[in-house]
């Protein structure tokens, strides 16, 4: 059996992306991935027609685990968050959008500062599994 090796925060990044990119294509988008360190959308995607564009928001966690969301609720945007925990073993999916996100998210308030994060049990609903169907090539959903 083959060991898993440590891996670095930017490589999981990237198998998440790249990951959602490849299960995107596989359902007939056209997908761009943006730069890694820019702020907001991680990927761009449109219909084959170029009538329908998204911005997809990844997080990629190499377990389970909490997805955390920094200091507030304003940095949330894009069509679709995906989520994608167990990377390098067994990857998981969970597609959200946004306001489910913000409406699902916990914080905490530590000497004057606080930090905001979505729990495994919010985000690993039976209805965000894998959902691939929510993310609709016909017309945006916002």
């Amino acid at each position: 059996m083959e060991s898993i090796i440590k891996l670095d925060t930017q490589i999981v990044g990237n198998i998440g992306m790249f990951y959602t990119c490849y299960e995107l294509s596989r359902r007939g988008w056209n997908v761009m991935p943006t730069s890694r360190n820019a702020r907001g959308i991680d990927i761009i995607a449109y219909n084959s027609q170029a009538t329908n564009y998204i911005g997809i928001q990844v997080k990629t966690l190499s377990k389970r685990n909490a997805v955390p969301l920094g200091s507030g609720l304003d940095k949330i945007m894009g069509d679709y968050w995906v989520i994608v925990d167990k990377v390098a073993t067994e990857p998981r999916v969970f597609i959200l959008l946004p306001e489910e996100v913000k409406n699902l998210a916990h914080f905490n308030e530590k000497n004057g500062k606080r930090s905001y994060w979505l729990n495994p049990r919010e985000y690993e609903q039976k209805e965000f599994a894998s959902a691939w169907n929510r993310i609709s090539l016909g017309s945006n959903n916002n």
